[in-house]
């Protein structure tokens, strides 16, 4: 095999396995206990992966399963180490971080979702980020509050 077939079969490698990192919010990376939690079960995982990467005997090969799981420890090592654990609210008086909030909506939907961290954000399993337009709106507001959210009035139901 020629130099130049090496080389480029490297120089495809390279592209392959020199991923951009993913990006990472500019907001305050606040989370649940739980958020916590999954935050350092991904980064376990991420590892684990990266270190099974590691046994496979082709560097080419080697470089391209390592690819993903370097990223995502990188990723999940800088949000476990800039996590900022909020307590569970003790009132539900008033939305905050970590309440469960139901609202109606002008068409007679009716939702309900825990404000949470991104990480953790996940609306279909009912839970939306501390950033997200909705929960903005709502927080700080009471049971019985009307906010607009694109261009819709959102009423609170209840608050847990």
């Amino acid at each position: 095999m020629s130099v130049a077939f090496t080389k480029e079969d490297s120089a495809e490698t390279a592209s392959e396995t020199l991923l951009p990192d993913r990006p990472i919010s500019p907001h305050p990376n606040l989370v649940t206990a739980a958020g916590l939690a999954a935050l350092e079960r991904q980064l376990q995982q991420a590892r684990d992966a990266y270190d099974a990467a590691q046994a496979i005997e082709d560097v080419n090969e080697r470089r391209r399963q390592a690819a993903i799981p370097l990223r995502d420890a990188r990723y999940f090592a800088a949000r476990v180490r800039t996590a900022q654990v909020v307590a569970d609210p003790t009132s539900t008086d008033i939305v905050a971080f970590g309440n469960t909030v139901t609202f109606q909506r002008d068409d007679g939907r009716v939702q309900t979702y825990r404000i949470v961290g991104e990480d953790e954000a996940d609306p279909n399993a009912g839970s939306i980020s501390f950033v997200s337009p909705v929960a903005r709106q709502l927080t700080g507001k009471a049971v019985g509050d009307e906010v607009t959210v694109s261009g819709q009035n959102i009423e609170i139901v209840s608050i847990s």
